[in-house]
């Protein structure tokens, strides 16, 4: 009886021994990263991304932005045309915001009301505006990842996208390799 629990003791200290082994190198591989995919195209929810990144950064954190589907329409630049679309890419084009500024509240947007009322208010108490966030944002490093697959469906082309010195182009497998090593992963 005796050794049979000295058997089982010694096993679940093998076990406790490979998990601390396992939960170190786990530590050990994560980075001071955080990983924000940002699928949202409110204006309310591009700015908390924004305030949260920058603040990220400003702690020396390393920041990388992927936006997909309706956020793209963040990064689409108001001056620039994209040549050769089909019909359904120039429907999106047309139906969805061109640019931060055309952006729409998720909630309270009061047939274009609501985004007027919070410039108002953000220029009023001194709050960066979307435009100066994403200035600061190429300042402080925070790289942007837009996701080819949502350009592509909706028929978006890098010709219309902003101009901003940390921008490129990968799927959603980048995403996830450069998520798994940090130590921050969010969604919005």
């Amino acid at each position: 009886m005796q050794e049979e629990l000295t058997k089982q003791i010694d096993h679940l200290q093998k076990e406790i021994d490979d998990l601390k082994t396992s939960v170190s190198s786990l530590k050990e591989s994560r980075k001071d990263q955080l990983s924000f995919a940002v699928v949202s195209g409110d204006m309310d929810k591009i700015l908390a991304v924004m305030v949260i990144s920058l603040a990220a950064a400003a702690l020396d954190t390393r920041v990388k932005l992927f936006f997909s589907f309706w956020s793209l329409s963040a990064l689409r630049d108001k001056k620039k045309k994209a040549p050769g679309k089909d019909f359904i890419s120039k429907m999106f084009g047309i139906m969805l915001p061109k640019g931060k500024t055309g952006l729409k509240l998720s909630k309270m947007n009061m047939a274009g009301m609501g985004p007027v009322m919070i410039k108002y208010l953000m220029k009023k108490q001194g709050v960066l505006s979307l435009e100066q966030m994403f200035e600061e944002a190429a300042a402080l490093g925070i790289e942007i990842t837009v996701c080819e697959m949502s350009m592509n469906l909706m028929g978006f082309k890098k010709e219309e996208m902003i101009d901003y010195p940390n921008l490129r182009y990968a799927g959603a497998t980048t995403f996830m390799a450069e998520a798994n090593e940090s130590s921050v992963q969010l969604f919005v």
